[in-house]
């Protein structure tokens, strides 16, 4: 049985006990424990049960890579699943249930599906569910939804809190190992700025359990003296529980800290958002398991981690250890339990012969060594009993059965290279360790090209003391040096290992195995994948790795394919007969291991999940009747209300007054995107319909951009500031998508144009003074020329208003006297307040956005989101004054060229008058005669925006019809939900002034 040593663990504080409970059990741990340490001290072997046949599970590995136990965690608003037991810290109080089971996990139901299992191969799914097709609906897919899914879903929101920290360094280190270690010493002394992350929460890695000599001294001894020579640096930073998450382009990485148990104030997770110039990868390596038959029962453990919790946590897995390995490390193991007391029947070696050191080792401390075999079967239900023993060259035959209650098994060393894979870098396989290991020539780039990802220690294929602290301080003296810093770095640290003799790899246990052997040979311990499958897969034709994973699931479970992917594609070599380079490696992708969503989110939850944008006149408009409306993530003001009046009656008082007198419009929200450099021109005049790269410095001139695919996706006036800068104004909901769009294309398309795009939107305020009386109140306030020959239509100059400095543009939106004024945002508030005390004499007043919007449509001016819906192109709304005939492309060009787009038998802008002067219904459809294949009724427009004017008394709309510019006058009927039909005649899209002589003033 599994159970606490006497000896204490170097982790563990046995002073201070803990209780926990495991599916409802009440169980003691101590600080320091895991989850999955405490678990076994308890001899609690059972953790879980597997998803496809439901077979029984228990602790295979003792980090982030164990694919068994997967717990269920918390209760009420604190309640998580699928936590790894091997990386969850121990803390009292902590409630864990096991997943995957009904009614309990010693007795589960599921588990008939293992004695169903010759009917449940490999791809089973994609044969069985296709016939007959009514049972699709009515029995595969209920039965599916009920059993598929891992663990819970939460149920509430969520009770904790999250972070995100923002990082900007010279070198960053993920692994906290020697390598790591080495490397932060390296980069330190030469006094870069390092962040340095451990995903554990202990430094040293296997060196601290194995205690290699360095410089002299005990590995632990040579850790805590680097730890504290590290810490004492102002310019490292040095971070536990931290993991790092994913390598992305532009020296961006993610790190994932655990901070606490949980259920505090305190945040639960932070995610690390880090930019660096040099990123090292120390993350060592991951043990690989064997494949026998029976190597998925609890109580089978990788080797290391048998280790790992006698040395770490003081906890044995069992009485009665037998080893089987390729290679030296697992005598290690064999070593460390008979230190520890415990007994180690027989180390089963599949090597021919194992004559080193190590291996001399274990036979002189006692222990039997049998070479040249293999296990044939691991005997037990859910917990190991016994082993037994067979010639790895043959085919299975028993020669002994070992009884034991724990196997420890090594297959040779992984290198984590997950994290130089994340960002493009390639793998070479290292014929001579049976491992893929970094290809140091194909390494990550940068945007420039140049590599920034540096592999160090074990991580880099390199597996002896003295070779991993060599790379890894040459690493990080090399990332330092390439991040600028200079300092003198000293000596490296150096080492000292026992010879070891080369690994022989072994992918099947034995190499003959019948297929009742091979049945029972487990790759993906969690999605019950086994070596027939993967031949199985082969033998029907899946010869490439990544169709073979889909096929089988073969690492698609939650470790994703930590311990299964290389013996899962060398299976798959040989049943193709290749080499294992040849076939390759499943792709790497982030995060590392999974992180949680409360972390992706942060901050972002409750009333932050969508922040409310403010202009610096957001007060004022909430202390004077502002009714608001969201746009994007701001909220502007509708109308604002006056007393006993209606919303209806407020914003027919603020149109007149605006067309009558003087009204003022926070236009803050209006995007602003400053576009500079030496080929801007070019590139606006790609972004743009229109000709941009002519426009005269101090000039104005209003813009379309549509999609590649021809449609109109928003609109703006752009200014020309300088020969090389242009400043492009913006829908509200547009600014921020507006510059994705304009860096997507320079990032991935045009990557070689000297074009830098900045989002000024909140670094002004802007206001539209509109009216008759506009020029007036800004001559008042006084300090620049703002008459129609000093400024007229569509320009704009910088200049003084008042106390204000301050850049005017001579814009309208309105059809009136208009200008638009930016100051900075710090000025915002005052200048509003100036404004309104200035236009006191004209009666002024501020007007919302429903003014606005009717204003416009007085004037026939399109909105982008009315008339537009993303199939509306330019020519639609009557606009091809705005696509330019002087240049050879622009965004949407060709589109628009297509037959279907060129066709005229399309639906047009036209303005809509109803006969009665009511107002249409938005959106409503114009009936057309007859109906269509499906029944339903014709339709030949539709109404895109649709007001009462208070100035011309009436109802006012505008369209797109079929043909409608062809058809003024025509009278057509549109739809009125509870009501008879509307009618409504096509008329001109401009209601008021069509000359434009009230803004040209």
């Amino acid at each position: 049985m599994s159970t606490r040593l006497a000896s204490k663990g170097r982790l563990v504080d046995t002073s201070k006990a803990i209780s926990f409970s495991f599916n409802g059990k009440n169980l003691r741990g101590y600080a320091g424990d895991t989850l999955a340490s405490a678990l076994l001290a308890n001899d609690q072997m059972l953790v879980g049960r597997s998803f496809k046949y439901h077979r029984p599970r228990g602790i295979v590995s003792a980090g982030p890579e164990e694919p068994n136990a997967l717990m269920n965690m918390g209760e009420g608003a604190f309640f998580e699943p699928n936590q790894r037991a091997t990386t969850t810290l121990l803390f009292d109080g902590l409630k864990a249930e096991s997943q995957n089971h009904w009614p309990s996990l010693e007795f589960d139901v599921g588990a008939i599906n293992s004695k169903l299992s010759r009917f449940l191969p490999a791809g089973f799914y994609y044969k069985m569910f296709i016939y007959p097709r009514p049972f699709w609906k009515h029995v595969y897919e209920p039965i599916i939804r009920k059993s598929a899914g891992l663990g819970k879903a939460p149920i509430g929101r969520d009770g904790d809190t999250y972070e995100h920290f923002h990082a900007h360094v010279d070198v960053m280190i993920v692994g906290g190992g020697i390598a790591g270690l080495s490397s932060a010493l390296a980069a330190g002394r030469a006094g870069a700025r390092v962040l340095f992350m451990e995903q554990t929460a202990a430094w040293g890695g296997r060196a601290a359990v194995d205690e290699p000599q360095i410089d002299g001294m005990k590995a632990t001894a040579w850790i805590a003296q680097t730890v504290a020579e590290l810490t004492a640096m102002d310019n490292v930073t040095m971070r536990l529980n931290c993991m790092g998450a994913g390598v992305y382009d532009h020296g961006y990485i993610l790190g994932y800290e655990q901070l606490n148990e949980g259920g505090t104030d305190a945040p639960r997770h932070r995610l690390w958002r880090v930019r660096a110039k040099q990123v090292i990868t120390a993350t060592g390596a991951i043990e690989r398991p064997l494949s026998f038959s029976g190597n998925d029962l609890p109580g089978v453990l990788l080797a290391a981690a048998v280790r790992d919790y006698v040395v770490n946590f003081g906890v044995s897995i069992g009485d009665r250890t037998v080893v089987v390995t390729n290679n030296d490390d697992a005598y290690r193991t064999a070593l460390v339990l008979k230190k520890a007391g415990l007994s180690v029947p027989a180390i089963i070696d599949a090597r021919p012969d194992a004559d080193g050191p190590l291996a001399q080792a274990a036979r002189d401390a006692g222990i039997r060594v049998e070479t040249g075999k293999g296990i044939a079967e691991v005997k037990g239900g859910k917990r190991v009993t016994a082993v037994a023993i067979c010639g790895q060259a043959g085919e299975g035959a028993v020669v002994e059965t070992i009884e034991c209650d724990c196997v420890a098994m090594s297959g040779g060393w992984s290198p984590v290279v997950h994290l130089w894979s994340h960002c493009g870098g390639k793998l070479t396989w290292d014929t001579d360790q049976a491992m893929f290991r970094p290809d140091e020539q194909r390494p990550p780039t940068d945007g420039n090209g140049s590599g920034f990802v540096v592999p160090a220690g074990i991580a880099n294929g390199h597996l002896f003391t003295t070779d991993v602290l060599t790379n890894g301080f040459a690493a990080g003296q090399a990332a330092a040096t390439a991040a600028g810093a200079k300092g003198k770095v000293g000596k490296a640290p150096e080492g000292y290992d026992e010879a070891q003799e080369p690994i022989v790899p072994v992918w099947l246990m034995p190499q003959g195995a019948s297929h009742e052997l091979r049945s029972k040979a487990w790759l993906d311990f969690q999605n019950d994948v086994k070596v027939s499958d993967v031949q199985l897969a082969a033998q029907e034709g899946f010869e490439s790795v990544e169709h073979t994973k889909r096929y089988t699931t073969l690492g698609m479970a939650t470790d994703q394919g930590k311990l299964s992917n290389i013996n899962g594609l060398a299976v798959l070599s040989k049943a193709l007969n290749a080499d294992i380079p040849d076939v390759g490696t499943t792709t790497f992708r982030p995060p590392y291991t999974p992180i949680s969503m409360g972390a992706i989110a942060g901050a972002a939850r409750d009333d932050l999940f969508q922040p409310i944008r403010k202009t610096p006149m957001y007060d004022w408009h909430a202390g004077n009747g502002a009714d608001f409306e969201p746009v994007g993530q701001w909220r502007r003001p509708y109308a604002y209300i006056r007393g006993d009046e209606t919303l209806h009656d407020a914003v027919n008082r603020e149109v007149t007054q605006t067309r009558e007198s003087l009204g003022l419009l926070d236009a803050s929200t209006l995007g602003k995107l400053v576009v500079s450099g030496p080929d801007a021109g070019q590139f606006l005049d790609m972004m743009y319909t229109n000709l941009m790269s002519s426009l005269p410095v101090g000039k104005c001139r209003y813009g379309l951009m549509c999609t590649e695919n021809g449609f109109l996706m928003d609109d703006g006036v752009v200014a020309r500031i300088d020969d090389q800068t242009w400043l492009c104004h913006t829908t509200t909901g547009g600014a921020d998508s507006i510059h994705a769009w304009m860096e997507d294309w320079l990032q991935c398309e045009w990557w070689d144009w000297k074009v830098y795009v900045s989002n000024v939107t909140e670094q002004f305020a802007q206001v539209a003074v509109v009216g008759p009386n506009a020029r007036k109140v800004l001559e008042k306030l006084g300090g620049m020329d703002v008459s129609k020959d000093a400024l007229p239509f569509m320009q704009w100059r910088d200049g003084m208003l008042g106390d204000f400095k301050v850049r005017v543009y001579r814009i309208s939106f309105s059809g009136e006297l208009s200008y638009e004024v930016a100051v900075d945002a710090g000025q915002g508030r005052a200048f509003w307040g100036a404004l309104l005390d200035a236009g006191a004499e004209f009666d002024v007043m501020p007007y919302g956005t429903e003014a606005l919007h009717i204003m416009r449509a007085e004037k026939g001016f399109i909105m982008i989101g009315d008339e537009t819906d993303g199939t509306v192109i330019p020519q639609d709304l009557n606009m091809q004054w705005a696509l330019s005939k002087k240049k050879d492309d622009y965004l949407g060009k060709r589109a628009q060229e297509r037959s279907h787009m060129a066709d005229p038998d399309r639906w047009k802008l036209v303005g809509l008058e109803t006969l009665d002067g009511s107002v249409l219904p938005d959106g409503a459809y114009a009936i057309a005669e007859g109906t269509n294949d499906n029944g339903q009724q014709n339709t030949e427009g539709r109404v895109t925006s649709t007001y009462y004017s208070p100035t011309l008394k009436r109802g006012i709309a505008m369209g797109l019809v079929h043909k409608g510019p062809d058809r003024m006058g025509d009278t057509l009927r549109f739809t009125n939900i509870g009501g008879e039909p509307i009618e409504a005649k096509i008329v001109d899209q401009v209601f008021y002034d069509k000359a434009g002589e009230k803004q040209d003033v």
